[in-house]
Order: structure tokens, then C-alpha cells, then sequence
């Protein structure tokens, strides 16, 4: 059950980082509302989720998928480019999540 907390801890990360952009630097009010909840759901849901996982653990898979997934966001919904470095900046950061995974 930790595993789908951390996951949706995640999902709600990634719509906060996705609002954030849309709020044009905090111009628009309905974004903003957005990411108030999404970062609010974000950071309860973690917080959950540490009630049976490992602070060190949890975070770095917290924050490296959500990276990963925010880049995928960003390619896909806002036409960002990605190149060479930043594949292999995803790529490490996958390489470091399964290392800590191997705990």
C-alpha cells in the first residue's frame, strides 16, 4: 500500500510542476489553485507513504520519477526539446533509483 501512496505522491507532484508552468509566473489564479493542491497532495501523500518506507528511499523515488515525468510533461505538452544531455540525465537518474531500490 506504501508503494501506491509513493505513486500518487508522485502523479500529485507532476500536476503541481505542470500547474506551476501554466500559472505563467503566478498570473493566472485558476493554475495557482492547482498547484497549491497538487504540491498540498504532493507532500501529505509522501508523508503517508514514510509511515513504511525509508526517508532516503522514498525521496529519491519521489523526486526522480517526478523529474522523469515533468521532462515527459514538458516534451509532450509544452513542446520541449530534448536532446542528448538530458536523455542521459534521465537516463542516470533511473540508474539511481534502481541502485536505491536495491536496499
Amino acid at each position: 500500500m506504501a508503494y501506491i501512496i509513493l505513486a500518487s505522491a508522485i502523479l500529485a507532484e507532476v500536476f503541481g510542476s505542470t500547474m506551476l508552468k501554466l500559472s505563467e509566473g503566478f498570473q493566472r489564479k485558476v493554475p495557482i489553485l492547482g498547484v497549491i493542491a497538487g504540491f498540498g497532495l504532493a507532500f501529505y501523500l509522501l508523508s503517508l507513504a514514510l509511515l513504511d518506507l525509508p526517508l532516503g528511499f522514498s525521496y529519491a523515488i519521489w523526486s526522480g520519477a517526478g523529474t522523469i515525468l515533468t521532462v515527459c510533461i514538458g516534451v509532450f505538452l509544452f513542446k520541449e526539446r530534448l536532446g542528448k544531455k538530458r536523455i542521459y540525465g534521465i537516463a542516470f537518474i533511473m540508474v539511481g533509483m534502481v541502485l536505491l531500490n536495491m536496499y
